[in-house]
Formats: C-alpha cells, sequence, structure tokens
C-alpha cells in the first residue's frame, strides 16, 4: 500500500482533516491536498508519514 493509500485510510478511519493531518505529521497543511494531485513524498518524508498514523494508533489503544 502506498503511503497515499495509508494517509486517506487513516483520514477516513479518524474523520482527521486533510489539512491537520498534514499540519501535525509534516508541518504541512497542503501536504494531503498536493498528494491528492499528484506530489510523490521522498523516503524520509514518507516515513516520517508513516511513523505519525503508527503512533497515533498506538496512542488510540492506549489503556486509559
Amino acid at each position: 500500500m502506498s503511503v497515499h493509500q495509508e494517509i486517506e485510510a487513516f483520514l477516513q478511519r479518524t474523520r482527521m482533516p486533510a489539512a491537520r493531518f498534514g499540519r501535525l505529521a509534516a508541518g504541512d497543511p497542503r501536504l494531503v491536498y498536493d498528494l491528492r494531485l499528484g506530489r510523490a513524498p521522498g523516503p524520509a518524508l514518507s516515513a516520517r508519514l508513516r511513523a505519525f498514523i503508527a503512533a497515533q494508533g498506538a496512542s488510540r489503544r492506549a489503556p486509559q
């Protein structure tokens, strides 16, 4: 699965706005919109985005 597909699935699952995801994950509120228009993230950014998604999943599973 591409990082773009992973992001779209995350956004759908969490209902997080695209601009908020970009701002929190990469400091770029236009990130998701640019990906939708064909922007290809490099390996470092892809790793950072996947780490953000993984961290969000881990924090949701943590006992409260």
